[in-house]
């Protein structure tokens, strides 16, 4: 089923999105998923193919992706790490998810830094990030002096601990013994 947008649009996995290329963008492929399953459309560098880009340890960069694009309304696209920029060389999207609005028009752009050791290079054509559309809502905000009550209240910052909570028992000298070894019963023989 579709969803609506507050404008009234139909949107669903069939809506189309106006992506418009920059002059240095042109002749890189269109943003695409890498699989059925694939949340992320990949994003590729849109640098110069004759100048690499090499990323030093604790650099930022902002790469080009060479498009600007008109996503529906109530829709934003959310640019992500790569998974494999990360393990191998330490590139990951330094304000992830980095959030790119569906009023804005200017050029879509990743911001790496590189928290690896060594330095990184990307190249022109790169898969540097991935892109993922979701559907946003905005809220009204109402101030109240008084909110209601949960059992968590005002924890956070890891307390609820670590693991799943074991099961208490109230009185464990009444706790029974689940692994202990049954006693045999029988005749004893006596050794020869």
């Amino acid at each position: 089923r579709p969803y609506q947008s507050r404008a009234g649009q139909a949107v669903s996995k069939k809506t189309k999105v106006k992506v418009a290329y920059l002059p240095h963008g042109e002749g890189l492929p269109l943003p695409e998923y890498q699989t059925p399953g694939a949340a992320g459309l990949d994003l590729l560098a849109a640098i110069g193919g004759d100048r690499p880009l090499m990323v030093q340890p604790g650099e930022r960069v902002a790469v080009p992706a060479g498009f600007m694009m008109e996503l529906p309304d109530d829709f934003e696209a959310q640019v992500r790490p790569r998974s494999g920029l990360a393990i191998k060389h330490g590139l990951t999207v330094l304000n992830a998810p980095g959030t790119i609005d569906s009023d804005y028009r200017g050029e879509v752009q990743v911001l790496l830094i590189n928290l690896g050791q060594s330095p990184a290079m990307i190249q022109r054509g790169d898969r540097i990030a991935q892109m993922v559309i979701a559907p946003v809502m905005q809220v009204k905000l109402r101030k109240t002096a008084k909110l209601s009550k949960t059992k968590r209240a005002g924890g956070g910052l890891g307390s609820t601990g670590k693991s799943s909570p074991a099961k208490k028992n109230k009185d464990p000298s009444k706790q029974k013994k689940k692994n202990a070894m049954p006693k045999k019963r029988g005749k004893k023989t006596k050794a020869v």
